[in-house]
């Protein structure tokens, strides 16, 4: 049986707090993730890609959602080979030159802020998005390879934002030989950037599937133009079959939405919650959720 977990890549984007989701007396930083923990049971924290956190700030987020609530955490830009402005690493760091002990001591810092949530069982997995600039090949293998063996300990996910690694057949095996999690996406088709949506499953232990939207810009424009997309009911249910494959073959299912458009994302991930729980009946499948009976 697996347990599919629904919820939002973030819970603190600023169109999501201007659109009124947040109840009054739920708006500042401890009543934000305490009401979002009352509806999804897990979320994706993406703030340690632009920033490492501290550890009393992750001991807090533990603090303030239940057991069995999941964080997937975002590995730091530095880690992942993205462009890193000197202001996103630590003030004591950012003279260093950019080579593999630097990448050492970022992932020691990145390690030792997450483990209050590894302690209270909240963490789901890293999450390691690696850019369109990384192409397949030996060199990129060995750096993604060098990543893993860093995060030997942990659960690792890997998001590929360039095609070419799934026109591979090098890929799956690979990343089944790090005991990875390939990330499925969700995101506008035959663009030159765009994503195929399976992904096969390179570990049994958890399925990863991010929405990115349908924007016709993705690849291209600001955030707010690659990400702007309200699904359709029509659109999420495309994905009942792959959802049901991965719950079929995993242990967990994590289904993230990273539409950023008001509050499209949360709406988005209610609606495939209901979908899921039409479609999945029976024990093929528990659909958890942490959803208040009433008004908090």
């Amino acid at each position: 049986m697996a347990n599919i977990l629904i919820g939002t890549c973030g819970w603190t984007d600023r169109a999501l707090l201007a659109s009124g989701w947040y109840p009054p007396g739920h708006r500042d930083t401890e009543g934000r993730l305490r009401h979002y923990a009352t509806r999804f049971p897990v979320v994706e924290a993406d703030s340690p890609y632009y920033a490492l956190p501290s550890a009393g700030t992750t001991a807090r987020w533990a603090e303030r959602t239940p057991d069995g609530f999941r964080f997937d955490v975002k590995a730091h830009a530095l880690l992942t080979g993205h462009p890193t402005r000197p202001a996103a690493l630590p003030a004591d760091l950012r003279g260093r030159a950019r080579d593999d002990a630097l990448l050492a001591e970022v992932w020691a810092r990145y390690a030792e802020a997450l483990e209050p949530l590894r302690r209270a069982g909240r963490l789901g997995t890293l999450l390691f998005q690696y850019p369109p600039s990384l192409t397949p090949g030996p060199r990129a293998e060995a750096f993604v390879r060098a990543a893993r063996e860093r995060a030997r300990d942990w659960p690792f996910a890997v998001e590929f934002r360039n095609p070419a690694w799934w026109h591979s057949d090098r890929t799956a095996p690979f990343l089944a030989d790090l005991d990875a999690t390939a990330v499925a996406v969700d995101t506008v088709r035959d663009l030159p950037g765009s994503l195929p949506p399976d992904a096969p499953v390179t570990t049994p232990r958890l399925g990863l599937v991010r929405f990115h939207g349908r924007s016709p810009h993705w690849g291209t424009g600001t955030k707010e133009d690659r990400f702007r997309h309200a699904y359709s009911a029509a659109e999420l249910a495309e994905w009942l079959p792959r959802i049901r494959r991965l719950a079929d073959r995993t242990d967990e299912v994590h289904l993230l939405f990273n539409n950023c458009c008001g509050d499209a994302a949360v709406r988005a991930a209610e609606t495939m919650r209901t979908l899921l729980a039409g479609a999945l009946p029976g024990p093929r499948a528990e659909i958890r959720s942490f959803e208040a009976p009433g008004p908090i």
